[in-house]
């Protein structure tokens, strides 16, 4: 039989949910799925979600979307994006009565106005107004897919991981999270010039080792002014893009989770740069770990630069205003200029390495 991962959290005997719940167990059951997490007591990390993925055939997501449930729901999109074949023909049906995942879904299209997002994230992330609706949106995409999709041969590269030592006068790494697919110069620049400010000031620079976009520019920025730097990346996408020049580190991993890991474990600070999905799943699975006190986010700060284009628009408002009913008191702080950074940084990482 096939296996849907069903999310969400029942917070007790009066929670409203409760109700959709068995009816959404009910249905999926007399219609041929076994159902994982049904009683709503199964915890997301980065160190389960990609068993999840890969034991399922199919994601169904209830209303009062948390946290966690964001962090899965965008998950899932990244790697509908990056060709994961261990989601192929693996539907995705949110269940929105409630309205809870519409902030969600406004940051996506607005990351799509950008030119971040190329999808539309509705042909991947199905929405269904009740619970009557969710096998037959399920079942249609299922066939749909296993009818007109074929999955290419990927051959393995010769790529491996290399470490170099980090350098006497380090002041610590920052993990600068952003986009591989931004081709404004305006945003390029932005990034190369970033990379060279951690160079001059002996920061670190970790990203995750793309060779385009702003994430490309970082790396440049930071080599040609005798940086250190540090990446990660997975097989598949190195295959497609290739890895850019001068990287002082590389950490291969085989999925986008422990490749998120290995970042955070090498980093001491973090930088939300403009991006696209990835970044927000970056920016979620920081949050995640922050809440649940995890040693591999301790003391460490974290920083959205919240960009303004010429047309006066916010880069990351609504992931802003996503994330305000979570934030808690200094788990991140918003800087609006590329000058301001450093200095924020700065700032941060002596009380962390005084602490």
């Amino acid at each position: 039989m096939p296996k849907v991962s069903l999310s969400g959290t029942i917070r007790g005997e009066k929670d409203p949910n409760r109700e959709i719940r068995a009816r959404l167990l009910y249905t999926l059951f007399s219609k041929g799925w076994d159902i994982h997490n049904s009683n709503g007591d199964q915890r997301i990390s980065l160190s389960n979600i990609e068993r999840q993925i890969i034991k399922s055939h199919a994601f169904v997501f209830t209303p009062g979307a948390t946290l966690e449930d964001l962090f899965k729901a965008i998950s899932i999109f990244v790697g509908y994006q990056t060709m994961d074949e261990n989601l192929h023909c693996k539907p995705t049906v949110l269940l929105n009565s409630d309205g809870s995942w519409n902030p969600l879904f406004d940051l996506l299209a607005h990351l799509n106005q950008l030119g971040t997002v190329k999808q539309n994230h509705r042909d991947y992330l199905l929405m269904a107004e009740s619970t009557d609706v969710v096998v037959d949106i399920l079942e249609a995409a299922r066939d749909k897919c296993m009818a007109e999709s074929v999955i290419a041969e990927e051959e393995s590269g010769p790529i491996k991981s290399f470490e170099t030592p980090l350098p006497q006068n380090h002041a610590g790494n920052v993990c600068v999270f952003c986009s591989a697919s931004i081709k404004d110069p305006a945003y390029l620049l932005d990034g190369y010039e970033f990379g060279k400010m951690l160079a001059k000031n002996q920061l670190g620079c970790v990203s995750g080792a793309g060779n385009s976009g702003i994430m490309g520019e970082v790396v440049r920025g930071a080599v040609d002014a005798g940086g250190w730097t540090g990446g990660s990346n997975v097989p598949h996408i190195i295959e497609l893009e290739g890895l850019p020049e001068g990287l002082s580190s590389f950490w291969l991993r085989p999925d986008i989770y422990t490749r998120m890991r290995v970042m955070i474990e090498h980093s001491d600070a973090f930088v939300i740069f403009p991006g696209g999905s990835g970044t927000v799943q970056e920016m979620l699975a920081l949050m995640i770990l922050k809440h649940q006190n995890h040693p591999l986010m301790a003391h460490k700060p974290v920083v959205i630069f919240n960009r303004k284009d010429a047309s006066g628009r916010f880069f990351w408002q609504p992931l802003i205003e996503m994330l305000s009913s979570w934030r808690q008191n200094g788990e991140f702080v918003i800087v609006e200029e590329l000058n301001g950074i450093i200095p924020q940084l700065q700032s941060m990482l002596s009380c962390r390495f005084t602490a």
